[in-house]
């Protein structure tokens, strides 16, 4: 197994591709209220393999914190028994709402719902396991400030998710490469294992190989043994496992930090989606990645060069005078119809507009690739909001990923494990930045086959557009 934690020797693995793919889910990020002037708020997401029991330990939470009421799980169950399932995803479809989900017993799209612990309100992103949904989860991971890594106790689950091809290896890498810095490992279904120690920690330990190898550090990232059927160690400590001294599901989530907001930069937003709202008119939706936005400036809308006025900014349905970095906004613009504005695109100030490149350097890991991958070669780039097909031009040198020096100039061809120095074309202008001056926008995946091939950082722009 390639060893991510050498790759980019200035821990430039530790940040790659911090935010893209903005909230691709047909439920509008606006609904979610919190009283954020109380506690903090932080979005988590709950990945893992499938069938590893993500969405059943979630729902089964959420009903012990109270977010979820008996009678609710209760409907749920017997909806369930009605599909010939018995009663087997009344806790999974607190968070699996839609029919052909439900249907097929999978998770399709992204679930949120939000509860409070002592110290922050949360948003919570349950993310899909299966591959065919990748994407969806590769949008709530983009999103998110933690996260929590499902495994299975049984045995063999664990090898399927962990090894190569597995989801929770993939989810592993992608959460390390997306910024996620925060990561609670949660071992589930100790129920099935009569709640052993034993089997705790082979599980464990195959755990441990995997956060090492995409770049956590050990001690930074908890195990928790639970059942998400049973409902232990998520709220309240189990009578079961009295070997476990450690935090429940519910402690472990306030020892995470709030990330500091790069206020001090530049505006920009990546606009996730662009809405028109009756009575009120065009309303972009996004993220504020760095800067402050407030109503009364004056914006840029790149790579059109459109200009405009920010009208109005709402974020939770409560109108803000301002919007700072890490807030998820809508706004209303003034001079700019919805056809000059579009998700992917970026918006800026008119006296530091957002670039837009037609070519750039990057430093690039390929990820997973059935054989390799040769100049010409065009996948789908996803950076930031946008997805954009994209020329792998030109490789101009192959570089230990360990260290960064140069082991051969012009390579002809890059594998599973090879870090190189690369030239890419976007099929069309799109709007980056270098990873130097806005890591937020220079952090970039390369995606084909239904998997993730390739992630990088943008070391330069060798071509710039102007509108």
């Amino acid at each position: 197994m390639c060893n991510f934690s050498n790759f980019f020797d200035l821990k430039i693995l530790e940040k790659i591709i911090d935010f893209f793919q903005k909230f691709i889910t047909v439920i509008n990020p606006l609904e979610y209220r919190f009283d954020m002037a109380v506690k903090p708020h932080l979005n988590m997401i709950v990945t893992g393999h499938i069938d590893n029991g993500k969405s059943t330990t979630m729902g089964h939470f959420l009903m012990d914190l109270g977010v979820v009421d008996e009678r609710t799980i209760a409907a749920h169950g017997a909806e369930s028994e009605k599909t010939g399932k018995g009663d087997t995803f009344k806790y999974a479809w607190v968070m699996d709402n839609i029919k052909d989900e439900r249907e097929r017993g999978i998770t399709i799209d992204l679930a949120f719902q939000k509860f409070e612990t002592p110290k922050y309100f949360f948003t919570l992103i349950d993310a899909p396991g299966h591959r065919d949904f990748i994407k969806n989860m590769i949008t709530g991971a983009s999103e998110a400030d933690a996260a929590i890594l499902v495994l299975s106790a049984k045995e063999g689950e664990t090898d399927t998710a962990t090894a190569a091809g597995g989801q929770a290896r993939e989810h592993a890498f992608l959460l390390k490469t997306l910024g996620v810095g925060q990561l609670i490992v949660a071992i589930n279904k100790m129920d099935a294992v009569d709640y052993k120690e034993a089997a705790f920690k082979a599980a464990k330990e195959k755990g441990e190989k995997l956060v090492r190898s995409v770049g956590y550090k050990l001690e930074n990232v908890p195990f928790i043994p639970i059942s998400g059927w049973k409902g232990d160690n998520l709220v309240k400590k189990s009578d079961a496992m009295a070997w476990y001294t450690g935090k429940t599901l519910l402690q472990a989530f306030d020892d995470f930090t709030i990330p500091e907001k790069p206020i001090g930069k530049p505006l920009r937003v990546p606009i996730q989606d662009v809405y028109t709202i009756t009575g009120v008119g065009t309303v972009p939706v996004g993220r504020v990645e760095t800067g402050v936005m407030k109503a009364g400036q004056k914006i840029i809308v790149m790579p059109s060069g459109a200009l405009g006025e920010i009208k109005s900014i709402e974020t939770h349905h409560t109108e803000m005078p301002t919007a700072e970095a890490g807030d998820n906004i809508g706004f209303n613009l003034r001079g700019i119809e919805k056809k000059d504005i579009k998700r992917g695109d970026v918006l800026g100030t008119p006296d530091a507009p957002p670039k837009v490149a037609k070519e750039f350097k990057a430093q690039i890991i390929i990820i997973h690739h059935p054989t390799a991958i040769a100049p010409g070669y065009t996948p789908v780039m996803h950076c930031h909001t946008a997805q954009v097909a994209a020329t792998v031009t030109e490789f101009l040198q192959k570089i230990n990923p360990a260290t960064g020096a140069v082991e051969e100039e012009n390579p002809k061809f890059l594998k599973v494990g090879d870090a190189a120095i690369v030239k890419i074309r976007p099929v069309r202008p799109t709007c980056v930045e270098t990873f130097q001056e806005f890591p937020e926008m220079g952090r970039f995946a390369l995606r084909d086959m239904g998997a993730t091939i390739a992630a990088g950082i943008i070391k330069e722009i060798t071509e710039e557009f102007k509108p």
